[in-house]
């Protein structure tokens, strides 16, 4: 797929290019980078019980797909940042609320001239 492209680019750009040689060489080694994750390992005996849950990418420390809290915090203190931060923003949203001018003003007032019109309106001349 890579080669056809790269000979296509080289039709579309002319044979000599700059482009198209750049083309040429990026394409088919995808720039160097190769698959991923690595090659998949096949198996060639039967997977141990829960293997899904291990991810082993090939590396000498596989690791487990679900992370494990760790025991530094205990439940009710999670539980108290938890209703720390969305009391937080629910105050944040009421003060937002509160401080909302827009809301009680739907439009802007017009300003007429003749000090705003006053004595057409009924005011004191």
């Amino acid at each position: 797929m890579a080669g056809r492209l790269s000979n296509m680019a080289s039709r579309f750009m002319g044979r000599n290019s700059v482009v198209s040689r750049s083309v040429a060489n990026s394409l088919p080694l995808r720039s160097g980078m190769g698959l991923p994750v690595g090659k998949p390992i096949v198996p060639n005996k039967p997977l141990k019980v829960n293997d899904e849950l291990i991810w082993d990418n090939g590396t000498p420390f596989p690791e487990p797909c679900v992370d494990r809290i760790a025991d530094t915090v205990g439940k009710y203190e999670a539980l108290a940042w938890l209703c720390g931060g969305l009391s937080f923003f629910a105050s944040l949203g009421l003060l937002a609320v509160w401080n909302d001018k827009a809301s009680t003003i739907p439009f802007t007032p017009k300003v007429y001239p003749y000090d705003n019109l006053r004595v057409e309106l009924g005011g004191e001349p």
